[in-house]
């Protein structure tokens, strides 16, 4: 499956995509954002960030359909640092993606971006995803109580990283 999966640089035509996955509440509650925006900030967004060196944002492609995003936001060049952010469309989940698709986005950004780390926050109770970044390296930094409200109930948020 690795080879048949792929990231490739956000563009303008992978908005309506984004926007798409950025309006699910089952996927939004794990970036910790309301599940509400509109296409034209969706484009918005897109535009103000064309120029910024800090992120790098990717379609994830698997027999050229698109199935999931990948960010790569705040990187620090003086640091070496970023941190690493996975959306995959709930269409898509259950068919073992998210480990290729984190191992694709450590490469970039250790190979060609030459970090030195990257860390990720991810609500506790997630042990899907934990359990996945675990297996492709990341650790636990640290634990926020209480530190993110979903649906009505805070929850705790771990911190993990992975070094190059």
């Amino acid at each position: 499956m690795d080879k048949e999966l792929r990231l490739r640089t956000l563009e303008k035509d992978d908005l309506e995509f984004l926007h798409k996955l950025n309006n699910n509440p089952d996927v939004m509650d794990y970036w910790f954002a309301e599940a509400h925006i509109s296409l034209e900030q969706v484009r918005n967004r897109f535009e103000n960030n064309l120029e910024n060196e800090q992120h790098r944002q990717f379609i994830l492609w698997h027999n050229e359909k698109r199935i999931g995003f990948i960010g790569l936001f705040r990187i620090q060049q003086r640091h070496r640092n970023a941190e690493f952010a996975i959306m995959i469309d709930p269409e898509h989940q259950g068919n073992g993606y998210a480990e290729p698709a984190t191992r694709l986005a450590m490469d970039y950004a250790f190979k060609t971006l030459n970090l030195h780390k990257l860390y990720l926050h991810a609500d506790k109770i997630n042990e899907k995803a934990i359990h996945i970044y675990e297996k492709v390296g990341f650790r636990t930094e640290g634990e926020l109580r209480e530190h993110v409200y979903v649906n009505g109930e805070y929850h705790n948020l771990i911190t993990m990283s992975v070094f190059k």
